[in-house]
């Protein structure tokens, strides 16, 4: 049977887990200091499994935070008797407003607090991975790796970043729309890196709380928001791209299934049809950014099922244009592996290994390529090779296994 403390200790998991960039905010909004509302909000979210797991989780358990919070930090001097008399006349007020919203709605201050995170006046480093731990709760470690950066140096950019927004009073409200063009990009960048992060843990796409669901949900503000700015609607088509592709990543045996082996029949076509219809809305406003470009590759590869090849050579195309427009090792790397697929490894190769050493030496996709275009070269030793590396620093177990397969298979061929 479910006890009392598990029922609280699984409220207050997902409240932390959907709400947590709204509940910043709020609680930031009135000083900006974003270190203080974290350390506010910690220390609520440990009083609510005290009390909930004795009194019941309350009806409106965020308005329960806000409060607890907001108190905690006016209060911090009271003593614990005097919080305990005050306790319950606060739930009391807060179960008569079960129906009433909290505060700020969810959408209105998690694009607040994106914004913010996102302010000129803040280090162009800072403001992606900003947004990333304060607005989507993803945690400093995790961030780094997606940045490969060291996290010392990461942490040490976000404590900076958020004391910036403390000391220059940064203001919390929805920037007016001739504002909002120079923080889109890290807005964007955050949402995407939001969602490949959960992309890569599977999260549910239909649970609420889910990175995926929720970088997807955001995505379609930021397009209600901005309807003359076509880059939201390239990062949504490239999100629904990949999301149509989720029943068909694993097997029935949960092992992984690469794009070129997909059954395309286990793809939704509800989403591929409303990626492609929002790269033709993009297109006329004849301004071809990153996402676009990005959606439009993913837009190939969705019409290799009906044409029955693959296009090679508008995805060379389109991987020179990202490159051009991003020089990110992402771009540059399945650029290569288009040279080698279309006939050319030796260029390929040469092109990654051209990539600097610092920055790839742990990074998984470049084995990965590494040893694609070593297959394609006829070179098996050299793909063995590369593939170790690949499996060492491979962390989700069904690519891990994937990869095993092929080095075993590479061994036993001798």
């Amino acid at each position: 049977m479910t006890t009392q403390g598990d029922k609280a200790a699984r409220a207050a998991e997902r409240v932390a887990r959907e709400s947590y960039g709204k509940l910043v905010a709020i609680l930031a909004a009135q000083d900006r200091d974003i270190a203080a509302a974290e350390d506010a909000l910690a220390d609520a979210l440990a009083a609510a499994l005290r009390t909930w797991s004795v009194q019941g989780v309350p009806a409106n358990p965020e308005g329960w935070l806000v409060t607890a919070a907001r108190n905690l930090r006016h209060n911090m001097s009271r003593s614990a008797a005097i919080r305990a008399r005050a306790e319950p006349e606060i739930l009391r007020r807060l179960d008569e407003a079960q129906d009433q919203p909290v505060p700020s709605p969810l959408s209105d201050a998690r694009l607040r607090l994106m914004f913010v995170c996102a302010h000129p006046a803040i280090d162009p480093g800072a403001r992606t991975p900003l947004i990333l731990q304060t607005v989507l709760g993803i945690d400093a470690a995790r961030i780094a790796r997606a940045f490969l950066v060291p996290p010392a140096t990461l942490s040490q950019r976000l404590v900076r970043a958020k004391a910036r927004i403390r000391d220059a009073g940064l203001s919390f409200s929805l920037p007016e729309t001739y504002d909002l063009a120079p923080r889109l990009e890290a807005v964007l960048d955050a949402v995407y890196a939001a969602f490949g992060t959960g992309w890569d843990g599977l999260d549910t796409l239909d649970d609420p709380g889910a990175l995926t669901g929720e970088a997807i949900w955001l995505a379609r503000l930021l397009v209600a928001l901005l309807p003359q700015e076509p880059e939201p609607m390239g990062l949504l088509a490239l999100m629904l791209h990949c999301a149509a592709r989720r029943g068909a990543r694993r097997d029935q045996q949960g092992r992984f299934v690469p794009l070129d082996r997909q059954d395309a029949r286990l793809w939704d076509r509800t989403m591929v049809i409303e990626a492609e219809t929002l790269l033709t809305a993009a297109a006329r406003f004849g301004r071809f950014g990153r996402f676009q470009c990005e959606a439009a590759i993913h837009s190939v590869h969705a019409q290799r099922p009906i044409t029955g090849q693959l296009n090679l050579s508008a995805l060379r195309t389109l991987y020179d244009l990202l490159v051009e427009q991003t020089g990110s090792l992402g771009a540059q790397i399945g650029r290569a592996v288009v040279l080698a697929e279309s006939g050319d490894p030796a260029a390929a190769a040469a092109a990654l290994d051209a990539l600097p050493t610092d920055r790839v030496a742990r990074h998984q996709p470049w084995w990965v390529a590494r040893a694609r275009v070593a297959a394609l070269a006829g070179n098996p030793a050299l793909q063995r090779q590369h593939l170790r590396h690949a499996i060492d620093l491979t962390e989700d177990m069904a690519m891990r296994d994937f990869l095993n397969d092929q080095y075993l298979a590479l061994n036993t061929r001798g």
